[in-house]
This record gives C-alpha cells, sequence and structure tokens, in this order.
C-alpha cells in the first residue's frame, strides 16, 4: 500500500480523513463480512445482515486496520481480524438489546423487535460461533487467545452490569469497571492485535492496548452523557434509555454526588422504582449539578490518555488518525 501522505499536527485529520486511510481495507473488510454472514437458514441471513447493515460506522474494525498499518503490517490478516471484531460486537449488540428490552438503535427497530427475543439471541450466537470459525484462519494462538479472553471479560461485564441494575449506591469506580469489561475491552482486542499481528515489541503491543482501552472507556462515558441530552432522531435511541433500565451511570453518579440531599434522593428513587417517570426531576437535577459538564471532563482525560500512550509509536498518518479518533470521541455531542 502507497504511503500517504503526512497530515498536519496543527489540524487534527477528520474522521472521514481517518477513514479514508483505510478505505481500501475497509472494502476488503465489508466484503468478508457478507460473504462470512452466509448460512443455508434463512433467517440468519435475513437478521444478521439488518443488522451488520444498520449504520454502524465500523469503528472498531477501522481501529484494527489503522493500529496494523501504524506498525508497517503489509499482510492480510488484519481484514480477517477486523471483519471478527465487528462480528463479535454485532453479536453483543444483539444480545444487549433483547437484555435491555431495546427497541430502537441508530434510528432504526432493534432487531429483537422485528424478529423476536429467541431470534435475535440465536443469530447472535451464530455470530460468536462464526467469528471463532474465522478466528483459526489466522493460524495464531496468540490472536485466539487475546479474542477468546475478550469475549469471555465482555459476557462478565454484561453480568456485572445486570447486578448493578437499581443499584443508587454504585461507584464511580464499579462503574468503571463495567464499562471496561463490556465496551473498553473489545477497543482494546481491536487494537491491541495490530501491533501482534505486525509481531510488535511488548511495549507497542501494551501501548496499543492501552489506547484501545481508554479510548472505548471515554467512548462509552459520551454514550452515557448523549443518552440525557440528545433526542432519538439524533441519537438513534430513546432519550432516558438508560434511567429507563435501571442503569447508574456516570451522569447520574456525579448528580448524586454534588446534588442536595432532595435531588440525591430524586434521582436514587428514579433508579431503583421511578425509571422514566422521573425523567423531568432528574434531568433538572444533572443540569444544576453540571453532571454532564463533569462527566465530559473525564471522558476527555481517558481520551488525552489514549493519545498519549501512542508516543511509542513511529510518527506517521496512521498513528495521527488513531490519536484523532481518540480526539473525536469526545466531539460527538449532537
Amino acid at each position: 500500500m502507497p504511503q500517504p501522505t503526512m497530515l498536519s499536527e496543527a489540524m487534527p485529520p477528520t474522521l472521514d480523513q481517518c477513514s479514508a486511510l483505510v478505505a481500501d481495507d475497509m472494502q476488503l473488510v465489508d466484503t468478508l463480512i457478507r460473504q462470512r454472514l452466509s448460512s443455508d437458514v434463512a433467517l440468519v441471513n435475513q437478521l444478521a445482515g439488518y443488522i451488520i447493515g444498520s449504520g454502524g460506522k465500523r469503528l472498531r474494525p477501522q481501529l484494527v486496520l489503522l493500529a496494523a498499518r501504524a506498525c508497517g503490517y503489509t499482510q492480510n490478516h488484519h481484514i480477517t481480524v477486523a471483519a471478527i471484531i465487528e462480528f463479535i460486537h454485532t453479536a453483543t449488540l444483539l444480545h444487549d438489546d433483547v437484555v435491555d428490552a431495546s427497541d430502537l438503535r441508530r434510528g432504526q427497530e432493534t432487531a429483537n423487535a422485528v424478529w423476536g427475543n429467541e431470534a435475535a439471541v440465536l443469530v447472535g450466537d451464530f455470530l460468536y460461533s462464526r467469528s471463532f470459525e474465522m478466528m483459526v484462519d489466522v493460524q495464531s494462538l496468540r490472536v485466539m487467545d487475546i479474542l477468546a479472553r475478550t469475549t469471555n471479560r465482555i459476557a462478565e461485564g454484561e453480568v456485572m452490569q445486570l447486578l448493578n441494575i437499581n443499584d443508587p449506591d454504585l461507584t464511580e469506580a464499579k462503574y468503571i469497571e463495567v464499562i471496561e469489561a463490556k465496551t473498553a475491552r473489545l477497543f482494546q482486542a481491536a487494537t491491541q492485535l495490530g501491533a501482534v499481528l505486525s509481531d510488535e515489541n511488548d511495549d507497542v503491543r501494551v501501548a496499543l492496548a492501552e489506547y484501545g482501552n481508554k479510548l472505548g472507556t471515554a467512548f462509552q462515558i459520551v454514550d452515557d452523557v448523549l443518552d440525557y441530552k440528545s433526542d432519538s432522531e439524533a441519537m438513534g435511541k430513546n432519550v432516558g434509555d438508560d434511567l429507563a433500565e435501571g442503569k447508574t451511570t456516570l451522569p447520574l453518579i456525579y448528580a448524586m454526588r454534588d446534588g442536595t440531599p432532595a435531588q440525591r434522593e430524586l434521582v436514587a428513587k428514579a433508579i431503583t422504582d421511578d425509571g422514566i417517570n422521573a425523567l423531568s426531576g432528574v434531568l433538572a437535577a444533572i443540569e444544576s449539578t453540571q453532571a454532564l459538564q463533569k462527566s465530559l471532563v473525564t471522558a476527555k482525560q481517558y481520551a488525552d490518555e489514549a493519545s498519549d500512550a501512542l508516543s511509542v509509536l513511529t510518527a506517521s498518518p496512521y498513528r495521527d488518525a488513531l490519536s484523532a479518533i481518540a480526539h473525536h470521541a469526545v466531539k460527538r455531542l449532537a
């Protein structure tokens, strides 16, 4: 692949510019995804194709490609690994939407809302099993080990989140632990695998794993902020969904920490009992305590740490793109 022109440090690349660096690779990833989605069972094809084609930005597979290119990788296993990462991500979405009883994602009905919970869970299982078939194609025990441990940790994170439902006493540390497991771990695997495929040294592998972990944590915090800030058209989900599901996210943790006793009681009761019916009062408490702004400060700290971790990499447009993605992760407000 020809080396792109170096992007200016004074003007961080846009997300479109980041994507353009690996556009050819992404076309190969999309082709492989379509090929490996194929099944003799019509419903599997229909449902998996629906969720894969629902408008996601393919951020996680893009991170695999950028990390691999940043490490000078010139072979083709990064295409397979990127597709595997997207299959795992899609499987978690299918399962998440069933657990959360969600009916809207990315501006359209969720698969479980269209086909039912049973079909969504089973097709999620199909995507998991197909991803493990594809891991064998890479012929790397290290890659298989990372991905196996990643899927296990994601499942643990989902169980941890389920156990924390309706718990207003959830601490910030426990909240971070959950999102590092259920969200950031897949980001971490995506970028770490770019270094592993390139046979990079331990310093680079650890740094790219750290980058992915911090980026994924920042990304999830911003998602949790947007749940209380955007409308359903802008976000592709319903406002206050997390509250309706009894999830204690960082904005609520900060609102209870910094609010008046009455505000803390109101938010706590919303988490345990009142749910979406108390949304207006919860929004007022969030606003008066500046909980969203404080959450974004925390997200930016994680994004900055992600960018800092890239210092071990040789300067390149791909490293610039990874750094820019961390920057843009906290700029997604509607």
